[in-house]
């Protein structure tokens, strides 16, 4: 029997339908079209083509003055390939995307659900920092985005995409996540945009010279990855994030032939003899190993143009997410650097935190020597790096590709009785703390004992491997094969929890 109190409810839920399609008007059909005509998706298409179809749940869709759309800032949950994420992107079109009081409480809600449901978080950053009429507001002092963040690290895998210009606070957000993608053209960070630093210094600036890829990745290597357009830094974030458990309490899943991969098990891999030279002062691009090693179209490599000398990447083999550092020889012959250095550490940090496995290749002169690598803290930035290696308590895979010296060959996971699941050789590498020649001259050896160092220097892995030094030498066709069988036997399946935080080494 109808009690009429059905009707009550028409104004009540017709208002509610005006709110939050008012909250989702963005800044208007005018401001829409014009973002949209440069052929960029908006705040809300990014996140709707970001997660699975049909899955987003928004958060707070109505905080803040109803005249500020969703208060510049569309938060909520979604899945990526079936796993819960969730996310937060800074609306452009409304208040420049600015961070009011309401959006500010939305972050930090946004990060602390992360957290709390163990879920991947991704922030889509392109805004002025905070909103400058926050000043003429009185709140009293509340938890922040950053503080939340800054707790997720090494717990959930974090991601931030630049769309655009960012700035200040929100800024801030990418060297607080794991992962930085800047969209070509486009995105730029800084802690103060061109009108400020203009003010404050005096200096004249655009915000792509002042913040844009070419600094941000290539210099300072703040933000890691370069994508072409909106479309594709979504793609690649959901791409990243395949390769991680969902949070610090979970293993990498494990994407077998019913993933849609079936290039997952045994084979040989002959191109290795054409594609690595004996000779040790030939080089040749480790990236074509790389891809011969893994399985079929899953190399991804992170910060590509920063620190080029060693590359870091995660990959599958046999189905199994794998974290890679491997020195490149056609860039200083592999030489650990400052930059490379940091880059490792920090990769090798987060590979830890989130139980990948990691394999080192192992292919270079030493760390690098001269007044400009000291002077640029060679010493530190690889200490850093071989107490990350330290740290792994993950399945960890050495191979010795051709050659390996000194604190170079120890940054790459080649010390004995050092946490190894398996440390391998080639049958063709030179080894030695320091280059056999040099080291007998600079410490003023006799011809007789020069000629032994040197001898003894290129007598290849034999040595050491009587003395397990080396698990094996193998056929380098046969690396493939080998390493899956060692995967497999390290695989765990069992609860796991995190591991201590050692702070950032970035």
């Amino acid at each position: 029997m109808s009690t009429g109190n059905s009707a009550d409810w028409g104004p009540l839920l017709e208002r509610l339908t005006e709110r939050k399609a008012s909250a989702r008007a963005m800044g208007g059909p005018e401001k829409v079209a014009r973002y949209r005509s440069s052929g960029r998706l908006d705040a809300r298409e990014r996140v709707c083509t970001l997660v699975d179809p049909g899955t987003f749940v928004e958060l707070g869709p109505l905080t803040g003055d109803p005249a500020v759309p969703s208060d510049a800032f569309v938060a909520g949950t979604g899945t990526i390939d079936g796993r819960p994420v969730t996310i937060g992107a800074e609306d452009f079109t409304v208040a420049g995307g600015s961070i009011g009081t309401a959006a500010a409480s939305k972050r930090a809600r946004a990060a602390q659900l992360a957290l709390r449901n163990r879920t991947p978080l991704v922030m889509m950053l392109e805004g002025a920092g905070h909103r400058a009429t926050n000043a003429l507001e009185r709140n009293r002092p509340a938890p922040n985005d950053l503080q939340a963040m800054a707790d997720l690290s090494g717990l959930v895998p974090t991601v931030a995409i630049v769309t655009g210009p960012s700035a200040g606070h929100g800024a801030l957000a990418a060297p607080l996540s794991d992962f930085v993608i800047m969209v070509d053209g486009h995105g730029a960070l800084f802690t103060a945009g061109p009108p400020l630093v203009a003010a404050s210094t005096g200096e004249q600036i655009d915000k792509q010279t002042l913040g844009g890829p070419q600094v941000a990745i290539e210099t300072s290597g703040v933000a890691h990855n370069l994508a072409e357009s909106d479309e594709a830094a979504l793609a690649l974030a959901r791409r990243y994030l395949s390769y991680f458990p969902s949070s610090a309490w979970q293993r990498p899943p494990w994407v077998g032939p019913h993933g849609g991969n079936h290039d997952v098990g045994e084979r040989s891999l002959p191109e290795l003899l054409d594609l690595i030279p004996v000779n040790q002062k030939r080089p040749y691009d480790m990236r074509a190993m790389l891809g011969a090693l893994a399985d079929t179209g899953t190399v991804t490599e992170i910060q590509p143009t920063y620190g080029t000398s060693i590359i870091t990447a995660l990959v599958r083999i046999g189905g199994h997410s794998v974290a890679v550092v491997a020195n490149q020889p056609t860039v200083m012959a592999g030489a650990v650097t400052v930059a490379a250095a940091d880059k490792a550490a920090a990769f090798l940090q987060l590979a830890g935190a989130f139980h990948l496995p990691v394999l080192f290749l192992a292919d270079n002169p030493g760390v690098m020597a001269g007044s400009g690598s000291e002077k640029a803290g060679i010493l530190k930035a690889s200490a850093r790096m071989f107490a990350a290696q330290h740290r792994l308590r993950t399945p960890k895979f050495h191979v010795t590709v051709r050659k390996a010296f000194g604190f170079g060959s120890s940054v790459m996971g080649a010390n004995p009785y050092d946490n190894q699941t398996m440390t391998l050789a080639f049958p063709a590498v030179t080894l030695g703390g320091i280059p056999a020649d040099v080291g007998g001259r600079t410490a003023k050896e006799d011809d007789h004992t020069r000629r032994a160092l040197v001898e003894n220097e290129s007598s290849g892995p034999w040595a050491l491997a009587q003395t397990l030094f080396y698990d094996d030498v193998i056929d380098p066709r046969e690396l493939r094969n080998i390493l899956l069988r060692g995967l497999a036997a390290s695989r765990r399946d069992d609860a796991v929890d995190p591991v201590a935080h050692h702070g950032y080494l970035r």
